[in-house]
């Protein structure tokens, strides 16, 4: 994909629904009993491998693609039947993270793994604490990554815990949450900071019995679980790309509709406010516990920001956008605590400081984060996505900004989280 530089962005536009939660529909809706339906469902390739691999295991699902509605008849919390096949979650970390704890509590035994990507992604996160549990869950190769084996036949029930977990990591969280519906006694996880929360959000909505306190979540077992309506917003991840293009190309003014504002997810926007943006919240709106609002984005003259400590959680998917508005700041931007991002789809520190440094950008990596001196003008240069979603769109809205052609390689990884993408990026420019 060639991206040269543009015209202002104008008018509006509504973002593929929120992937996180289109993964928990699916996955709380196969659980329930009775009917789901989600609409604005993320028809993009991580989501529909997580329905490939409930409809191995049994559960009808009903696509309608051209109305992006899925409809899921749930079977309840036992009602998910063993596969001679292995579960292949592609690329989706999600999906295989989540899908591990529901198997775990299952009475049959499982493979599961993904592409190349999943399989070089640390698993032994996730394989700690379900041993913990009462699991028996190895990695297969011995190496704390894909593929996974689960003999849930050869074990005993799982028991509740109370895991303090290293990391603050929504799949970690979630994958013990989704194994304590099977467990004997509550499951408890406490993190170091709070991690995205739409997990116990859905399975409050559905008829569990979670508490919040604090960084500490807990879930009763075997809950009844309902089936529901689902209205999913747009997910913030996607906007945050439009919302940067508006920011930092002149004269835009753009209005994004119905993004989910979860306060767990919305640090994109603490960030953008601390620069300087000019962001309106319109609409503010709730459906199935969840926050969302029309945003009014204009282009501003941004200043850099520390960006640090118990946000970054909120916005760990958001970094690489987050570097490329620092290149159009003023002054100094500092990332720190972001380690995380070396074990995402690709290690997004090195990739993002090696390709905005391609393009002339004055940024330098640390061990957690970046530090980027904004104001240096870009050029294009051929970017190497590493088959990263999140890389591939950041560079395209740098490419905006930048004298000459940016050569986006692999570009159509974008797929994964946003397959009209450019489509779209182009419509708000003619």
């Amino acid at each position: 994909m060639i991206i040269k530089k543009r015209n202002p962005l104008k008018g509006y536009i509504t973002v593929p629904g929120d992937k996180s939660i289109s993964h928990r529909g699916v996955m709380i809706g196969a659980l329930a009993n009775g009917k789901t339906e989600v609409n604005h469902f993320l028809l993009g390739e991580d989501c529909l491998a997580t329905i490939s691999c409930f409809r191995r295991l049994g559960i009808n699902i009903d696509i309608d693609f051209q109305n992006e509605k899925v409809v899921i008849e749930g079977k309840g919390l036992d009602g998910l039947k063993a596969q001679n096949d292995i579960l292949n979650v592609g690329n989706s970390g999600t999906t295989i993270r989540l899908m591990s704890g529901i198997l775990c509590g299952q009475n049959f035994s499982s493979l599961i793994t993904g592409d190349s990507s999943i399989q070089s992604r640390p698993m032994k996160r996730i394989l700690t604490p379900l041993k913990q549990m009462g699991a028996d869950i190895e990695s297969l190769n011995h190496n704390g990554c894909a593929p996974l084996s689960i003999n849930s036949s050869k074990c005993p029930s799982l028991k509740g815990i109370h895991y303090n977990s290293p990391v603050a990591s929504a799949q970690v969280k979630s994958c013990l949450l989704l194994a304590g519906l099977y467990a004997e006694g509550d499951t408890l996880v406490t993190e170091p900071a709070i991690s995205r929360n739409h997990t116990e959000l859905m399975l409050t909505n559905f008829g569990a019995e979670v508490k919040s306190i604090d960084n500490t979540v807990s879930v009763k077992p075997r809950p009844s679980l309902t089936g529901r309506k689902i209205d999913i917003p747009g997910d913030i991840s996607s906007a945050a790309y439009f919302i940067a293009a508006a920011l930092i190309v002149p004269n835009s003014e753009l209005l994004i509709k119905n993004v989910g504002i979860n306060p767990t997810r919305a640090g994109i926007l603490k960030v953008c406010q601390m620069m300087g943006a000019d962001i309106k919240l319109e609409n503010i709106k709730e459906n199935g516990n969840e926050l969302s609002a029309d945003l009014l984005v204009r282009h501003s003259n941004l200043k850099g920001v520390n960006i640090g400590g118990s946000i970054i959680p909120t916005l760990i998917d958001e970094i690489p956008i987050i570097a490329v508005l620092s290149c159009f700041a003023k002054g100094r931007t500092v990332i720190r605590d972001a380690q995380e991002l070396k074990v995402k789809e690709s290690n997004r520190i090195d990739v993002i400081v090696d390709n905005l440094s391609r393009m002339g950008a004055d940024i330098e990596a640390t061990d957690d984060g970046m530090i980027i001196n904004g104001g240096k003008p870009l050029h294009g240069a051929t970017i190497d996505s590493k088959m990263d979603h999140r890389i591939a769109m950041a560079f395209a809205i740098a490419g905006l900004m930048a004298d000459g052609d940016t050569n986006i390689l692999d570009s159509e990884c974008v797929a994964i989280s946003y397959p009209g993408f450019f489509k779209d990026l182009i419509n708000l420019q003619n």
